[in-house]
């Protein structure tokens, strides 16, 4: 019994250091779906009024983006609200959060 909780162990720790080969982006190719995602800086958007504590960055600026959107011009980067789940889950909820209730 010790035996397989030590083997079981040590299988966990080695499958969490396991990476994976991030994919490869055929040259030039700027809407292939694999392609990485660039990171913006690092800057936290203003203090929304809904508690996002615990959210990624990417989400908190996609929902402060999608907030704002709702009070005047749209605030939305098109290619990461493509590529970014994050950033496009946050801008949603920001406009759908943000906006007037009927």
């Amino acid at each position: 019994m010790k035996r397989l909780f030590f083997s079981f162990a040590i299988l966990t720790v080695v499958a969490g250091c396991a990476t994976v080969d991030p994919v490869k982006t055929p040259p030039g190719d700027s809407t292939f779906i694999g392609a990485p995602v660039e990171t913006p800086p690092a800057v936290e958007p203003p203090r929304p009024r809904h508690n996002l504590s615990g959210f990624p960055l990417p989400y908190r600026q996609g929902y402060d983006d999608g907030c704002n959107s709702v009070q005047g011009a749209e605030r939305k980067d098109a290619q990461r609200f493509a590529r970014d789940a994050n950033y496009r889950t946050g801008w949603q909820d920001g406009y759908a959060l943000c906006a007037p209730r009927k």
